[in-house]
C-alpha cells in the first residue's frame, strides 16, 4: 500500500508540475452535460489498446444526476471495454454489491480498500479525470500531457498489484415473465403515460403503479430507462 500511495502521490505532484512549469495546461477542463458526454463519447471510440479506471459506481447515488447521462455515460465505458484489448478495472470494496447486480464489463478488475479518485486512461496516450475528483458529471479534465499521463499508468499499476482479483458468481438464470405483467412491459415500453397506460388496460392508477414496481422488481432495476434493455437480455421482448 505504500507503494500504492506513493504513486497517486506522483501523479498528483507530476500534474501540479505541468500545470505551473509547462508551457501549457496539465489537461484542458471540460464542462457541461453536453460537452463531457461528446468528450466520453470520443475516448471510447478511440480506445484501440488498453483501457485503466478507477471506478467507484456507487459514487453517484443519491446525487441530482440524469438518468440519460448515466446511461450514455455506461454506454461509453462498455464501449470502450469491448474496443480495448486489455481492461483493468480498479473499484473500492464498497461497491462490491452494487457490482454483483450491475453489468458486467469485458477484461479484469480487482478491489481494494479505496481508491484515490476516479480515472480513466485510454491506451496511456489520454486521461480524464473529474474535476472533483469524484463525479464525471461535474466536470472533467482531459490530459494529454505525457509526463501526467504516465505517472497516472504508474499510479494504476500500482494500485493493481495491491488489489484482489473480482470473481463473480455466476448470474441465476433469467425467471420467465409473470404473465400478469406482459401487458404491463407493452404499455412501458410504448412510452403512453402511466394514465393513459392504466385506462387502456383497465385498472386504476394505483394498481399499474404497484404492477410497475413489481415488474421492475422482476427485471432487476429500479430505472424505467434500462427496463427496456433488461428485458431484451432476457428474451422477454
Amino acid at each position: 500500500m505504500a507503494e500504492s500511495a506513493g504513486s497517486v502521490m506522483l501523479a498528483r505532484s507530476a500534474m501540479n508540475r505541468a500545470a505551473t512549469e509547462g508551457q501549457r495546461p496539465a489537461g484542458r477542463p471540460v464542462r457541461g452535460a453536453r460537452r463531457i458526454s461528446a468528450a466520453l463519447a470520443g475516448l471510447a471510440a478511440s480506445a484501440r489498446h488498453e483501457l485503466l479506471t478507477f471506478d467507484d459506481p456507487v459514487a453517484s447515488a443519491g446525487r441530482a444526476i440524469p438518468e440519460p447521462f448515466l446511461q450514455l455515460a455506461g454506454a461509453c465505458m462498455r464501449a470502450a471495454a469491448e474496443r480495448a484489448e486489455e481492461v483493468r478495472r480498479i473499484v473500492p470494496r464498497h461497491a462490491l454489491p452494487r457490482l454483483e447486480e450491475g453489468v458486467r464489463l469485458p477484461g479484469r478488475a480487482r478491489l481494494a480498500d479505496a481508491i484515490p479518485f476516479k480515472m480513466i486512461v485510454v491506451d496511456r496516450m489520454v486521461a480524464a479525470l473529474p474535476l472533483d475528483l469524484e463525479l464525471l458529471y461535474n466536470g472533467l479534465l482531459l490530459i494529454r500531457d505525457p509526463v501526467v499521463v504516465q505517472a497516472l499508468v504508474r499510479a494504476h499499476h500500482a494500485c493493481w498489484a495491491a488489489a484482489e482479483d473480482l470473481t463473480y458468481a455466476p448470474p441465476p438464470p433469467p425467471r420467465d415473465l409473470p404473465p400478469q405483467l406482459r401487458p404491463v412491459l407493452d404499455a412501458l415500453l410504448s412510452g403512453v403515460t402511466d394514465e393513459t397506460a392504466a385506462a387502456r388496460l383497465g385498472m386504476s392508477a394505483r394498481t399499474y403503479s404497484r404492477r410497475v414496481g413489481d415488474l421492475m422488481a422482476a427485471l432487476g432495476t429500479t430505472s424505467r430507462f434500462r427496463a427496456g434493455a433488461e428485458a431484451a437480455r432476457r428474451g422477454w421482448l
